[in-house]
């Protein structure tokens, strides 16, 4: 039985023992046909049972009494405003706003410096600043402009 000068063709299966050979060899093949379709598409089945949403959330919506929302000061005209003592001596600018991990509220106070420049920041609890009622005027009772130098400065983040 030669088979090897004749690998792939028809008439070696015929010549070395007939049309069994060549019936094992196809239902062989057929099998393994078979195997390889149905891991393909269970595998396909099992990726697309796995894909889920994320980490569905519900959010919780609260009605705001908006004339309130409306009165208050906006961060973004309060930024950039003088802030003086009782006395009314200039002590710094505010120079931005933090929320804190914990959701408290801070202002960031630039002392000293010029032009925004050189200026040492610290960081004061929001409750603290007394602002007017038309956000024009904040003050910082208490506070000298050498008390808040002192204070550690602030690094912001990235």
């Amino acid at each position: 039985m030669r088979l090897h000068g004749h690998i792939g063709r028809k008439d070696a299966l015929r010549d070395s023992g007939g049309d069994s050979l060549q019936a094992e060899f196809s239902s062989g093949i057929r099998a393994l046909l078979i195997f390889v379709t149905v891991a393909v598409v269970s595998g396909l089945v099992l990726i697309a049972a796995e894909q889920r949403p994320a980490l569905s959330q519900s959010v919780k919506l609260v009605t705001v009494d908006v004339n309130i929302v409306g009165q208050g000061y906006r961060i973004s005209k309060l930024t950039g405003s003088s802030v003086t003592n009782e006395k009314s001596e200039k002590i710094g600018t505010i120079d931005d706003f933090v929320v804190a991990r914990n959701r408290s509220l801070f202002a960031v106070l630039q002392v000293g410096g010029f032009l925004g420049m050189g200026g040492h920041l610290v960081a004061v609890p929001y409750e603290s600043l007394v602002i007017d009622d038309e956000g024009r005027a904040v003050q910082l009772p208490g506070a000298s402009k050498d008390e808040l130098k002192k204070l550690p400065e602030i690094k912001y983040r990235g």
